[in-house]
């Protein structure tokens, strides 16, 4: 067997990603945590399209978590989508959207909660709480503040107060664990604060929510026309993202537009290479094989045999997904059920709570 994996980092040779979840779900029994009942929370804002960083770094976790047993909620953040401007049936359309994609890409409302955030008012009522015990200082100098407002010649209240709100999302359900990546901890480290500042002050009320890092071969997958940087959908550069409901030509074109360099050979070295690593990446991340087993399939293979395989393996593995967006988005009627459903069940878990703050805060 030809060694064509350079400098194999640490987590690929040592764990599978399925290995290292289960170990750090197991890593969560602090006695602090064991007085809270295990709960996972994460959110999606309803706009765009998702492509596949989102999918294999986001929604597959969130689908594995599912499957095995995890107690979750989901939530499309759609108070979160317009701190910036928003027009009415874009979002509506947009919410429909987001919530078919994440039931074609296997979130089950029979097993998790599905729900829209402004569907459970207490989302908003709780948020203005941690805003009132909140500083500006502590808001702007968040990463999310500074990269969000750099091109903005006018600054939304929103955008400011948007990781109190998110905060809220997270905690108003006594959440004990969030999905993040390393770009979103300095939020979880603000709940963090607020929790720490709100039990102080009121009494032992909001566990502190465990950043359940997410990590392995879909985390990090970069732009195809400049893989420096992370695949997104803010991009304006619809050839440097794969999204999950693009037809097959289009992979097939994207693909073979991503951006490589002057050497055959493949091998994966991201420091060095980084557009082929991040092909070996994702062809890894669909096919479920370890980077050096990619490798080794490409032995004495070029960078355009990677590409065609590359859309081969997309192809299979988003068509599915792709149609059964489409059957769902015929269904109107059957989301705003599933959605309706899921926040009558978020309700059961809020209102209580809610309740709970409400008196410890002196409202009632």
């Amino acid at each position: 067997m030809v060694s064509v994996l350079r400098r194999t980092p640490r987590w690929v040779s040592s764990c599978s990603t399925e290995f290292h979840f289960r170990e750090l779900w197991r890593s969560y029994s602090s006695e602090e945590s064991k007085k809270w009942k295990d709960l996972i929370f994460s959110g999606v804002q309803p706009t765009g399209t998702l492509h596949i960083g989102n999918y294999f770094g986001a929604v597959k976790k969130w689908v594995e978590f599912q499957n095995e047993g995890k107690n979750g909620i989901y939530c499309i953040v759609d108070l979160h989508a317009i701190t910036v401007p928003k027009k009415p049936e874009e979002l509506k359309e947009s919410i429909l959207k987001m919530a078919s994609t994440l039931i074609a890409c296997g979130i089950d409302p029979s097993k998790s909660i599905l729900f829209q955030q402004s569907q459970v008012p207490y989302h908003a009522m709780l948020g203005w709480i941690f805003i009132c015990n909140s500083t500006m200082s502590r808001l702007a100098q968040l990463p999310h503040f500074k990269e969000k407002t750099e091109a903005l010649q006018e600054i939304p209240a929103g955008l400011f107060a948007y990781p109190t709100l998110q905060a809220a999302d997270i905690l108003l359900y006594k959440a004990t664990h969030v999905p993040v990546g390393n770009d979103q901890l300095q939020n979880i480290n603000l709940a963090c604060h607020l929790v720490n500042h709100f039990n102080k002050k009121y009494g032992n009320t909001f566990p502190r929510p465990q950043a359940l890092m997410i990590e392995g071969l879909g985390s990090s997958i970069k732009s195809l026309r400049d893989p420096a940087k992370k695949m997104a959908k803010s991009s304006p550069d619809p050839k440097s993202r794969i999204d999950i409901t693009d037809s097959p030509d289009e992979i097939r074109k994207k693909c073979r537009k991503a951006v490589t360099d002057c050497t055959s050979e493949i091998f994966y070295e991201p420091a060095t290479r980084p557009g082929v690593s991040n092909m070996i990446q994702i062809h890894s991340s669909c096919t479920g094989l370890s980077i050096q087993e990619t490798c080794d399939n490409f032995a004495n293979k070029d960078t355009l045999v990677l590409k065609d395989s590359l859309a081969d393996v997309l192809i299979e593995k988003l068509s599915p997904i792709r149609e059964e967006i489409e059957r769902l988005q015929n269904s109107p009627e059957y989301i705003h059920k599933i959605l309706s459903e899921g926040a009558t069940k978020a309700m059961t878990i809020a209102k209580p709570n809610w309740l709970e703050i409400k008196k410890k805060v002196g409202f009632s």
